[in-house]
């Protein structure tokens, strides 16, 4: 028997890939979002505390790097609510494992940026006479976020990718519109030959957008 292509379902269909992919973006853009959120305020809270604040926040750090990302999905979906006797649905479950992944990663890159900005800057706000918390908020925060640009960037695009395993608690994303296409039509190869250029098209496009910003905000090396 041979395979013969024919597109005609994957058209009739389109629509639930296009708001999958919507949905995708979205569910990336609040998971970088508020694992900027969480990774700025462990960073800045363990930069240069005691070791009991360190130690809280690398054994945090550690957990969520070792764990892989589907299992925390099924803890946080299925564990989560069963422990502590209440529910919520599949795309905040999802949205809030990968606020939390994000976060992980995140601290570390915050933390660098702060560690790699010049000691001169600080001086220089101390010398003016700026408070400490006007040290943090005018001169290390502004200049630590265009240090670490392309890596807010790289976590981004990586993120997109893996809202794909939404696709496991039933979220209409591009992976489970391209599920349900495929366990309707039985045209597999037709599903994944739309989708892949989807997702590549749309990283390609995401990282030139990023690239733009990076250059915009650039720190000028004289």
């Amino acid at each position: 028997m041979q395979y013969h292509l024919n597109y005609n379902f994957i058209w009739k269909y389109f629509d639930r890939l296009a708001w999958g992919l919507a949905l995708s973006l979205e569910l990336a853009t609040i998971g970088i979002l508020i694992g900027c959120i969480i990774g700025l305020a462990l960073a800045v809270l363990s930069h240069g505390a005691g070791r009991p604040v360190r130690f809280v926040v690398g054994a945090y750090v550690e957990f969520i790097r070792n764990v892989p990302l589907l299992l925390l999905v099924y803890l946080v979906f299925y564990g989560i609510p069963s422990v502590g006797g209440f529910a919520y649905d599949a795309t905040t479950s999802f949205t809030m494992t990968l606020a939390v992944y994000a976060g992980a990663y995140l601290v570390e890159v915050f933390r660098a940026g702060l560690d790699a900005i010049p000691k001169g800057l600080i001086d220089a706000g101390r010398a003016i006479g700026l408070t400490p918390a006007q040290r943090v908020l005018h001169v290390q925060l502004p200049t630590m976020f265009r240090i670490v640009l392309p890596s807010l960037g790289n976590a981004f695009i990586s993120l997109f990718k893996d809202t794909s395993l939404a696709t496991v608690l039933a979220v209409p994303e591009l992976m489970y519109g391209a599920n349900w296409i495929y366990t309707n039509t039985f045209r597999i190869v037709e599903v994944w030959t739309v989708v892949a250029p989807m997702y590549l098209v749309t990283g390609f496009i995401l990282l030139g957008c990023l690239r733009l910003l990076e250059r915009r905000f650039a720190i000028r090396r004289r």
